[in-house]
């Protein structure tokens, strides 16, 4: 790999750690702790929480009527969300152990727990638990399909592409035949 690539891939791991312990100070400023999978607000935080929580009818009433009438249209993607979700499963559980690739796992990437915030009314958690599992969804699949690209075909597209997966880095240049051989041994 090219030396500065490398060099800026680093800078871009301290990066993404910086960024991890800047979150882990929002943690502590807004008074939640996570042990094992349990999130836990200390009782004045709880409290202001439920004093902000809006009652669905006034929810409803000023979503107004455009978000109301069109909420099914976000709704029904459920179904091919779940076909993708089976799809992508069982590819990677029938294919990856034959190629001796890694299996991603999913709790890794779909989290579901905005649910458990009180300051949100029943359809506030639903639409939260709806995109936590969606963009979850789409990372997990990004992931498997990241890994089977690795496998079968690590070449760079000649065109560029905008939110490449973090292992096409590695990939061979386009026309580098080279590169490719290299990566297939």
């Amino acid at each position: 790999m090219n030396t500065k690539i490398k060099a800026l891939l680093d800078k871009m791991q301290e990066l993404e750690a910086e960024i991890e312990g800047e979150i882990e100070e929002q943690r502590r400023r807004f008074h939640y702790t996570i042990e094992e999978k349990r999130i836990s607000f200390e009782a004045a935080v709880l409290q202001q929480h439920q004093e902000l929580r809006t009652g669905i009818t006034r929810f409803l009433r000023e979503s107004g009527l455009i978000n109301v009438l069109f909420s099914p249209v976000i709704y029904v993607q459920i179904v091919p969300l779940v076909l993708l979700d089976m799809a992508v499963t069982l590819f990677q559980f029938i294919t990856f152990p034959v190629y001796g690739i890694a299996k991603v796992p999913r709790v890794d990437f779909i989290v579901v727990d905005r649910h458990q915030l009180s300051y949100l009314n029943g359809i506030e958690k639903l639409n939260c638990a709806f995109c936590g599992y969606a963009n979850g969804l789409l990372a997990y699949s990004r992931e498997i399909a990241g890994r089977a690209e690795e496998y079968w075909c690590p070449i760079k597209h000649a065109r560029r592409t905008k939110g490449q997966h973090r292992r096409y880095v590695n990939f061979a240049e386009f026309g580098d035949g080279e590169g490719f051989r290299s990566l297939k041994k």
